[in-house]
């Protein structure tokens, strides 16, 4: 009887050899267990599957699983089966799974998933625009910039109902997506992103290349992106939204999930760190 005590008890931690596709749909699969309240026995029971199989793969442990044990457990816990096995595929070519082994694995399930739920569509067609504008700032290419979007989206999908009953839905989304682009975002060595060669794409540059005085302009804007990219999370996205994107703020605040006074307000703040950081005098 005493099993009961281990009740919605996590699993142990990811291994970290898990890489980030991986994680990709390993994180929001254990947060919907985690909030389930279901325990590793009520998913043996489910699944049929035995409990040191389901514990490795919970973990991201050994080898990288076969699709018929992963959808057997997410289904166990209800998830929706396209974005899973959409997000499964990326990260067995991540483990270096060849394409015969992944066709073969999907085989054995004869399971297409069902559509989007109306509300998420929704959602997502809203800030779909926002999200790849900032993903681009950050990864330079479009296909990289839809590829983040689409694995945000698709760990959204798997989280909605969790996401649907959040305080803030906006907020939930946008974090879960910004996680996922700074995983990839390239990094100075201190370990703050990378945005100098933002400054290549962005309009202003190929507008001025005919003036002489670019150059200046370009150094300028080198430093300033740089700047951009040391501010706290939440003034940098504001900032990246606003100078990068050039993004009003109606819009930032309802992609953020933030009111306008605090959209206005930590604006105003960002706008006097960069100053700050961009009239420090510069240690040789």
């Amino acid at each position: 009887m005493h099993h009961t005590a281990r009740r919605g008890r996590p699993p142990a931690p990811i291994s970290p050899h898990a890489g980030p596709s991986h994680r990709a749909w390993l994180e929001p699969v254990r947060s919907v267990l985690f909030a389930s309240g279901l325990t590793l026995d009520d998913i043996v029971d489910r699944s049929g599957y035995s409990k040191t199989r389901i514990s490795e793969l919970l973990r991201g442990n050994g080898y990288y699983p076969a699709w018929e044990i992963t959808f057997s457990v997410t289904r166990a816990l209800g998830l929706p089966t396209r974005p899973l096995r959409r997000l499964w595929t990326v990260a067995a070519r991540e483990a270096h799974k060849d394409n015969d082994w992944i066709r073969h694995s999907i085989q054995q399930v004869a399971h297409d998933g069902e559509e989007p739920p109306l509300p998420y569509q929704a959602f997502t067609e809203d800030v779909q625009g926002a999200y790849t504008d900032y993903a681009r700032a950050f990864l330079l290419t479009d296909q990289r910039a839809h590829w983040v979007v689409a694995e945000a989206f698709d760990m959204l999908w798997i989280c909605w109902n969790e996401a649907a009953a959040s305080a803030n839905i906006h907020r939930y989304a946008w974090r879960m997506f910004r996680s996922r682009v700074m995983i990839r975002a390239p990094r100075h060595t201190d370990g703050h992103p990378d945005l100098r060669a933002a400054v290549f794409s962005t309009r202003e540059v190929h507008d001025h290349t005919t003036n002489p005085g670019h150059l200046v302009a370009l150094t300028e804007l080198i430093d300033l992106f740089d700047a951009i990219a040391r501010l706290p999370e939440d003034q940098m996205d504001l900032a990246v939204l606003q100078y990068l994107c050039g993004m009003p703020d109606t819009r930032i605040a309802h992609t953020l999930g933030i009111s306008p006074a605090l959209t206005h307000a930590t604006g105003h703040h960002a706008r006097a760190t960069v100053e700050a950081l961009l009239n420090a005098p510069t240690s040789e």
